[in-house]
């Protein structure tokens, strides 16, 4: 099960409220600076942009290809280790907003993990080192140290061997 932190509303869904869980101030900021390295070409100037203005951590050679949409709200609660990368048109999330509750989790990709294109990535997962991550697939449980995934619902395809 993923790891994430319940926060129950009262009246509309909790989207319609999410201005009391985060400032628009900083929902248009980080938007504005997601846009900016979603396209931009420099792997330093997109790792610059996330770590800096946006709070994630970000390992040394990590790269993330065009589109990569990370969360608007809560980017500070992703972690990328060393030497991953994340593939194109990759979502992801720390944050749920549902009819009666929204869900807040942190994002954990270990070191040298690989992720596939179009994947989603959902609030509250981890992803172990040495992972790969199939194109196309929703991450909504955890992924251990060595695994091969994908899929919808994803499901494990191999364990690698460690020494690979």
């Amino acid at each position: 099960m993923r790891n994430v932190e319940r926060y129950p509303v009262e009246g509309p869904n909790a989207l319609w409220q999410v201005y009391t869980t985060v400032s628009r101030i900083k929902a248009v900021r980080n938007f504005i600076f997601i846009q900016l390295a979603r396209y931009c070409p420099s792997l330093p100037l997109k790792n610059w942009i996330y770590r800096r203005i946006l709070g994630m951590r970000v390992g040394e050679q990590t790269a993330f290809a065009l589109m990569v949409m990370v969360d608007v709200f809560f980017p500070e609660r992703i972690t990328v280790g060393r030497n991953s990368v994340i593939g194109y048109n990759t979502t992801i999330l720390t944050h749920e907003y549902l009819i009666k509750e929204y869900r807040l989790g942190d994002v954990r990709i270990g070191d040298h993990v690989m992720i596939g294109a179009n994947t989603t990535i959902l609030p509250g997962v981890t992803i172990g080192d040495y992972a790969v991550v199939a194109a196309g697939s929703v991450v909504h449980k955890d992924v251990p140290a060595h695994a091969f995934v994908g899929g919808n619902p994803m499901r494990q395809i191999e364990k690698k061997n460690e020494e690979q």
